[in-house]
């Protein structure tokens, strides 16, 4: 995939339900599912209750792009990864133009985790997450779901379906239905920073 630094193309893909991820040679393409994955912004939203004792504990600080490159790296830095460095490149992009932001916690000055996204209007689509400090991820991933719906978002989209999202109540909908939520969620304005 070429890319220039125009992101007009890549929000377009976004907003027509696909997403971008590299293959094992690092080649970047456009994928969809018939099934899409999404965080619920209602009261089906839970977590484990040992995360509701690391919450009150109040050890973690959140931040809003704070680190952007950093949450990047840290989502890319894996054994096996669809984040190729062609991908770090678009997202750093599109975090200028104003569309990919990093949800995160802090530990004192070190980054324990975060969330990679993308808004479109009243959509945060979820590329990925990453922690470096136990709970890390997990912690930023209550506070965002608090922070969208303060924001008035209508829609977390996950892509795809894993047993850790599974534990904040996840669930699939069809190609169809996501769709319909994706274009409602297009005309609801929101800001997310």
């Amino acid at each position: 995939m070429e890319f220039t630094e125009n992101v007009d193309p890549i929000i377009q893909g976004y907003a027509q339900g696909y997403f971008l991820m590299g293959d094992e040679n690092n080649v970047l393409g456009w994928y969809s599912s018939r099934q899409r994955a999404l965080i619920p912004l209602d009261e089906r939203f839970r977590y484990p209750k040992s995360l509701k004792r690391v919450l009150n504990q109040n050890i973690f600080s959140v931040a809003i792009d704070r680190d952007f490159m950093g949450v990047c790296r840290g989502c890319a830095d894996r054994q096996t990864t669809w984040i190729a460095p062609e991908l770090i490149d678009i997202y750093y992009q599109l975090h200028l133009a104003g569309y990919a932001h990093s949800f995160e916690t802090w530990q004192g000055d070190e980054l324990a985790g975060g969330i990679l996204g993308i808004t479109l209007g009243g959509a945060f689509l979820g590329e990925s997450m990453f922690f470096r400090i136990p709970n890390g991820s997990k912690v930023a991933m209550v506070k965002l779901v608090e922070h969208l719906r303060g924001k008035g978002f209508t829609l977390f989209d996950a892509q795809l379906q894993n047993e850790h999202l599974a534990r904040f109540g996840s669930y699939l909908v069809s190609d169809q239905e996501y769709q319909k939520l994706l274009q409602e969620s297009l005309n609801n304005p929101c800001i997310f920073v």
